[in-house]
């Protein structure tokens, strides 16, 4: 038997029932939420909203809160995820304070890409930390540069074929043939606003001892600040961050 821990934090608590709620019920209004937990209207629309800004939860047109991409992604494998965090930190917070500028680190599960840590930029107005957020691999850059590794095979077996979840359109598919032919050329890609309003991200891979891609370094800038000259400028910090960053991979792996 459960017993409840000495010192329960209820607002956490909260959070997590209503996660479950989502994942049983498939959708909630904020006054199904606050009756259910018996909490206020305005306390439920908090935790809520705090679901949808981790990609828990999302809101459709009738807005009710509906399980979000957080809740089905599957777990990811095949990489130590916290050593490569470890790792790569320090030279995260080094390339923050470069370029001013939020820094990401992400890896690929299949079609889509995770948000492993961010540093954060101290202007005033900067991107947010995305730590757990899923974005779709063929738009955000950290994708774009881990899917530019893959050979054209195994590009269309993950998205040409299987369910019609998984397949992209003739237009975004010809999109995404271009994006690679461009990071081939240039050793980085670019997402302008394709994921996020607001936002243009540049990213690049990290590979680990053995020569293979394991994740990717991004720098996030808000698009009212980015200017096209900006762009060979972040894509040499950020390849240095990289240079750096495998070295001490491929020392950890000789350990």
């Amino acid at each position: 038997m459960k017993n409840r821990p000495p010192y329960a934090l209820t607002s956490v608590d909260n959070a997590l029932l209503l996660l479950q709620m989502l994942r049983d019920q498939g959708g909630l209004r904020v006054s199904e939420a606050a009756e259910e937990l018996g909490i206020a209207r305005s306390t439920a629309h908090r935790l809520l909203s705090m679901l949808v800004y981790r990609d828990f939860a999302i809101q459709d047109d009738s807005r009710t809160y509906v399980p979000g991409p957080a809740l089905g992604a599957n777990q990811v494998a095949g990489h130590p995820n916290q050593r490569l965090r470890k790792i790569l930190l320090p030279h995260m917070d080094a390339l923050c304070e470069r370029v001013t500028e939020t820094v990401n680190l992400m890896v690929r599960v299949g079609s889509q890409t995770r948000f492993l840590g961010s540093v954060e930029s101290t202007q005033v107005l900067h991107v947010g930390d995305r730590r757990g957020t899923i974005l779709p691999a063929h738009r955000s850059s950290g994708g774009k540069a881990l899917l530019a590794e893959l050979s054209r095979g195994q590009l269309e077996q993950l998205y040409r074929s299987g369910g019609e979840s998984r397949q992209l359109g003739d237009g975004e598919w010809r999109s995404l043939l271009r994006d690679i032919r461009s990071i081939a050329e240039l050793g980085y890609a670019v997402n302008r606003e394709g994921t996020e309003a607001g936002v243009v991200a540049v990213g690049m891979c990290v590979r680990d001892g053995s020569g293979a891609a394991v994740a990717a370094l991004t720098i996030s800038t808000p698009s009212v600040r980015f200017d096209t000259a900006l762009l060979p400028v972040q894509a040499r910090e950020l390849r240095a961050a990289v240079a750096r960053a495998e070295g001490d991979l491929r020392a950890a792996a000789d350990l």
